[in-house]
């Protein structure tokens, strides 16, 4: 299960993209980077954040370690900026955060050299399987820490349970988006990811991973709306003869 830490001090905002997550010290002495509820996707970013962070660890794939992050409703007094003090009060309680790599630079496709082919066959599969709209050029949401690349910020994913709660009619959906995957040049094995990762994860590891999203952050049926994500992915990962034809045809054009 995810550990779960207590915001003692919020350290400063992190002005990128439209979450504003935070760096907070916690309970632990540890820094975090902090998604809050209020944000404008509300739970359910938190909620692909999760599953989809949870879901690469498992396939062997690179991220920083996940935590439930309570904050306390006095923890963003000192923030001066107004929009961001509103954004911590409203979000007390239970949030996510995620282990700080200190001196992290971010990727650059101009260094393409730092992720072999191997692995960026690898996390441009998962990608179509959690239909991560996040991860292009403009954007990769990948640093390099110690040599090592590491996959960011999932809140993207799963994209279609902001339309619906019902996501199983959309398993066999097409995911045109990973053309303008970041890595997708580097990727030339993509069949064998399909083959590896096909295997590793399973619906049984799927559930499993459903039971660290906590009930609090998946709404009114906690039960049914897990049964639904485990249902959506086990579905993909049938048919991931289908996206990863997408992604094939994609990089070869």
């Amino acid at each position: 299960m995810l550990r779960s830490i207590t915001a003692t001090r919020y350290v400063t905002p992190l002005k990128e993209g439209g979450s504003l997550p935070g760096l907070v010290e916690a309970d632990d002495d540890g820094l975090y980077v902090v998604k809050f509820r209020a944000a404008g996707q509300g739970s359910k970013a938190l909620v692909a954040e999760l599953i989809v962070g949870e879901l690469a660890r498992a396939a062997g794939l690179p991220v920083p370690e996940l935590v439930l992050a309570n904050v306390p409703d006095t923890l963003g007094r000192t923030e001066p900026d107004p929009e961001i003090n509103q954004l911590v009060t409203d979000s007390a309680g239970l949030n996510v955060g995620m282990d700080f790599l200190p001196g992290a630079l971010d990727y650059t496709p101009a260094r393409p050299e730092s992720i072999d082919p191997e692995l960026a066959s690898r996390i441009v599969w998962f990608d179509a399987l959690t239909t991560n709209v996040d991860r292009t050029p403009r954007n990769p949401n990948l640093l390099v820490w110690h040599g090592r690349p590491f996959l960011i910020d999932h809140g993207a994913a799963l994209y279609r349970h902001h339309a619906s709660d019902d996501l199983l009619p959309h398993a066999a959906d097409p995911f045109p988006l990973i053309a303008d995957h970041v890595l997708l040049p580097r990727a030339t094995a993509l069949a064998q990811a399909d083959r590896e990762l096909g295997s590793a994860l399973t619906p049984a590891l799927v559930a499993e991973v459903l039971t660290r999203v906590p009930d609090g952050l998946l709404g009114d049926e906690p039960r049914g709306r897990r049964d639904n994500y485990v249902a959506y992915l086990s579905a993909r990962l049938a048919g991931s003869h289908t996206f990863l034809q997408q992604a094939e045809a994609a990089r070869g054009s």
